[in-house]
């Protein structure tokens, strides 16, 4: 498959042909950095782990240049970085035992260009050839701009599709901002307590980050160990690991729907709960 960056690639830890690969696909992730699958993504990664009939793609739409970097790595150009960072990439997909890797290598700048359509159409054209029944991204709420942007190119890209392509769910999920905040009813729960030391494994690959000064591994096992005791408060844990999602379905289902509105939307509806606890205490 030709994308429009000549730098791109398509990894196949198996080594299956491309195409095979690709059409195998029931769950697929498309973030926008190296790292940002595994730690957002567990859901997909889990349910297709070791089963012969799902599998797992995933997608990294810039090439992680900007990435903070000290230690080992303190001295490294952006590409040697880029180099790094591909390199853990595919640690993990081999980890993880993924279908495939896609890497479309765009700068940041590029994806948070709405004028720039090229990543839109490079994955239009892996939807085609993939059909995944189930897509995680970044939510709407996140706070990095990068991945706000690969989330509006994602759905732009689904939105092209004739209905009959498109994914049966679009999951936004968690990284630069929890989604602990939204309202119980409006969430997504994953159930991610299985394999905590394939969990581990997974993040612990990407040692350019870590080692970097970030501890985005104990942050992320803390965050789903947190999320599971703290969403619900008159109930026991029912499981050891939970993630979050916005479910952004709606958005692929009504392609006309306003995207700022389908957010606020979420916002307001925390606004509610807010007012309605402390006006019936006040009440009472």
């Amino acid at each position: 498959m030709e994308f429009n960056l000549k730098s791109a690639e398509i990894f196949i830890p198996d080594s299956i042909p491309e195409a095979d690969a690709l059409s195998r696909t029931t769950h697929m992730a498309i973030g926008a950095h190296q790292d940002d699958l595994e730690i957002m993504a567990y859901d997909g990664i889990l349910k297709c782990f070791q089963k012969g009939e799902k599998w797992f793609c995933g997608v990294v739409v810039t090439n992680g240049s900007g990435s903070p970097r000290d230690g080992l790595y303190a001295d490294f150009s952006d590409s040697e970085m880029q180099i790094v960072r591909r390199k853990e990439q595919k640690k993990a997909a081999v980890v993880g035992d993924y279908g495939s890797q896609v890497f479309l290598d765009y700068p940041s700048s590029a994806v948070k260009d709405d004028s720039n359509q090229k990543p839109v159409q490079d994955l239009v054209k892996l939807l085609k050839a993939a059909k995944p029944e189930i897509i995680y991204t970044h939510n709407l709420a996140d706070k990095h701009d990068t991945h706000v942007g690969v989330t509006l190119k994602v759905i732009a890209a689904i939105r092209s599709l004739h209905e009959s392509e498109r994914p049966r769910k679009l999951y936004g999920c968690e990284i630069w901002r929890d989604l602990d905040w939204m309202v119980d009813s409006d969430k997504v729960t994953f159930d991610i307590s299985e394999r905590e030391n394939l969990q581990a494994a997974l993040l612990g690959v990407f040692d350019s980050q870590i080692s970097g000064g970030k501890r985005y591994d104990l942050a992320t096992m803390g965050r789903r160990r947190a999320n599971a005791t703290y969403f619900a408060s008159h109930a026991t844990d029912i499981t050891t690991g939970m993630a979050f999602a916005m479910d952004l379905t709606p958005l692929i289902e009504a392609p006309e729907r306003d995207i700022l509105e389908y957010t606020d939307a979420y916002v307001e509806r925390l606004i509610e709960d807010i007012h309605d606890r402390i006006s019936r205490m006040m009440e009472g």
